[in-house]
């Protein structure tokens, strides 16, 4: 695996000093063009016929410092509602239909998690906050959390045995919201995965009583600006691609056709800012995202982690991270590729061991949420690990 030094550069003074991503070819890149140019056409056909993969997508590739491709494809927007009856989308008359753009952002979703991930470890950097301290240390009013003695590496690891999901969407106020996170005891056994929403809103509680900061502010201040994510940030977003019609029965709340507004019914009831969901980017902010990551937690003149604590992020188990996973990276997934999904369609992967990055961004739930289908992320991340040239 090529060293931080030769993949990320070193100044005179031996800092770190981290090129800007930069578009260029694929073969300056080190990628093959025509796996490149096949899967920039695979993407395009996500995107064809009366009931694609997805309206639209953003899809961005590269390594090292260069974007090999950036490619918008399909519709931001396309359709006005969805009809129960025929099961299909009300299509918008061309004219008012939304273009997908490279800069349209979109709703996180789950990738939201990986930024709290960050915040989290950050504070564990600074000494502040102990990976394998209790929960119950920092929020003793979490009465549950604190009686079943879980740990915060248990919150970034999916394994404290806390239930997927609660209805916090039907709650009165904050205060029943809150009252029953308060209450809520794992269900699992504690050590063992279960994928959780509530872990990571969990953490965001721990982080904003250790700092005295909102979650907005600490991943504001503490990755977006730094790095220079200017399009990433909490909702409302109102120019980002539209997700669902969202309606009873399919969904949990009755919204309407959305856009610009967390797709997430619980980040919703939480005023849109939750350590789960709500946060909106690009596909390029995406890209300096993973580029900071790779090159040891540097971009630019900015450095948000150290390389030790980024390594400790991206270990496997991963913390927040999904690591060498098939069914989303395809061949990508073996070598320490490190990851996530995104219930609204988006996903990205960064793999250390070839210092290169793919970031699919699509919205597959425009105009209703549907069985998810990661099979073409897989295809994709199998069609970027064949691209890969020995440097």
């Amino acid at each position: 695996m090529p060293s931080l030094e030769q993949t990320c550069g070193r100044g005179g003074s031996g800092q770190l000093s981290v090129p800007r991503l930069r578009r260029d070819t694929p073969e300056r890149a080190g990628l093959d063009p025509e796996e490149i140019r096949r899967l920039v056409s695979e993407v395009h056909d996500l995107t064809s016929g009366s009931r694609p993969w997805a309206a639209g997508a953003v899809l961005v590739v590269g390594r090292g410092p260069y974007v090999a491709v950036e490619e918008a494809v399909g519709w931001a927007v396309r359709y006005a509602s969805y009809d129960p009856e025929t099961d299909e989308g009300v299509e918008l008359p061309p004219d008012s239909r939304v273009a997908m753009t490279a800069d349209t952002p979109f709703d996180l979703a789950s990738l939201t998690k990986l930024f709290t991930s960050v915040a989290a470890v950050q504070q564990i950097e600074r000494g502040t906050l102990g990976i394998d301290a209790r929960v119950g240390a920092y929020l003793p009013d979490f009465r549950a959390a604190a009686r079943h003695g879980i740990t915060v590496r248990q919150l970034l690891t999916h394994t404290s045995g806390l239930r997927p999901e609660l209805p916090l969407y039907d709650c009165a106020d904050d205060a029943e919201r809150l009252e029953l996170l308060r209450a809520e005891a794992p269900v699992g056994v504690p050590g063992t995965h279960r994928y959780s929403d509530l872990n990571l809103l969990l953490l965001q509680h721990v982080l904003e009583r250790i700092t005295g900061r909102t979650l907005d502010v600490l991943i504001h201040d503490g990755i977006t600006r730094p790095l220079g994510m200017t399009a990433t940030h909490f909702g409302p977003c109102p120019g980002a691609a539209a997700t669902e019609d969202q309606r009873r029965p399919w969904a949990k709340s009755d919204r309407g056709m959305l856009r610009g507004v967390v797709h997430d019914e619980n980040a919703w009831a939480l005023g849109g800012v939750a350590g789960h969901a709500g946060l909106f980017s690009t596909g390029h902010d995406l890209a300096v995202f993973c580029r900071a990551l790779l090159c040891g937690g540097a971009y630019g003149p900015a450095r948000v982690l150290g390389p030790d604590f980024v390594e400790l992020l991206l270990s496997p188990p991963g913390l927040g991270f999904a690591v060498d996973q098939p069914w989303f990276m395809g061949e990508l997934a073996g070598r320490g590729a490190a990851g996530h999904t995104g219930f609204t369609g988006t996903s990205l992967v960064l793999d250390p061991a070839t210092d290169t990055f793919l970031v699919l961004l699509a919205n597959t739930v425009h105009p209703r949420r549907r069985t998810p289908d990661s099979r073409p992320r897989a295809a994709a991340g199998t069609r970027v690990a064949r691209a890969v040239r020995e440097l």
